[in-house]
């Protein structure tokens, strides 16, 4: 270690006196000119002046040091960040709201992903599982691996599946599976709707059945395109309208009745006026 550093600092000493120092006094009006001088420096110091033991720094390089040297990578070097996440149901790990498949028999497993710029890496322990392009861009995307796939019409214990949806939606009403099975269809891999299908059923759903059912059958009345945000305003629309206050109705009057009506009394003929007639007479006097 003294070595290294007593190395380092004559190093550092000699860039004092051999660059720093032998160009103190000059001027340069580009930084080009600054650079052609700089390196005319290294170049003495490496190849024109020698050591005690008669040689130069470069020939030392390029005896003792040359061949122990590897290429340097094909891609630049990359900051790297490490984290654990849980594979779900849908075999997907989500890393920065995009999601990205795992084989899926490590669903419910605990593992480590390694992220840079542009790839993303599983790992299950120290075993390197899958790797991925990172996706940039729109939230929610997904990189599903076709080999990650279980295989169709499979019953795979503790993964969601279609009947998994569909089964639940059945309890919500027609309109609601219907709604499920368009997501479910849309997709390239059906794997990729799933989560949008848990987020209705147990997000929008949980204690609203009634109106999931009811926001289902006008999503399809409008033959508009199912999503979890779409329903989210028909239902959110539901409940405004069930809590419109209701049209005012106005108070009964408490305001006598003015009758114009005449009684006559047939067996003393006799012709009885109520008090409008009076309060007439009374104003024309």
């Amino acid at each position: 270690m003294s070595t290294n550093r007593g190395q380092g600092q004559n190093a550092v000493n000699v860039v004092n006196k051999r660059v720093i120092g032998y160009l103190d006094d000059d001027v340069f009006t580009t930084l080009s000119e600054l650079n052609a001088a700089i390196d005319e420096r290294v170049r003495e110091i490496n190849h024109d002046i020698r050591r005690a033991d008669d040689t130069t720094r470069w020939e030392r390089f390029d005896a003792e040091e040359r061949e122990l040297l590897a290429p340097l990578p094909d891609a630049g070097f990359e900051d790297v960040q490490w984290k654990e996440l849980k594979a779900a149901r849908n075999y997907h790990v989500t890393v920065d709201t995009q999601r990205y498949s795992v084989p899926f028999g490590l669903a419910g497993k605990l593992l480590r992903v390694r992220l840079t710029s542009s790839q993303v890496t599983v790992f299950d322990g120290h075993e390197s599982i899958c790797e991925h392009p990172r996706l940039t861009g729109r939230k929610g995307q997904y990189s599903t691996l076709p080999e990650h796939v279980p295989p169709q019409y499979r019953n795979i214990d503790g993964l969601w599946s279609r009947r998994w949806f569909t089964d639940r939606a059945r309890s919500v009403g027609p309109a609601t599976v219907t709604v499920i099975e368009q997501i479910l269809d849309a997709q390239v891999i059906e794997a990729q709707g799933y989560l949008a299908c848990q987020n209705i059923l147990d997000g929008l759903g949980k204690n609203n059945r009634e109106r999931l059912e009811a926001a289902c059958q006008d999503l399809l009345n409008r033959r508009a395109h199912p999503t979890y945000s779409t329903l989210k305003r028909l239902m959110a629309a539901i409940d405004s309208d069930a809590k419109k206050p209701r049209p005012v109705v106005p108070a009964a009057s408490t305001r006598k009745r003015v009758s114009t009506v005449v009684f006559r009394d047939t067996m003393h003929d006799v012709y009885v006026r109520d008090a409008s007639h009076y309060a007439r007479d009374e104003e024309g006097k």
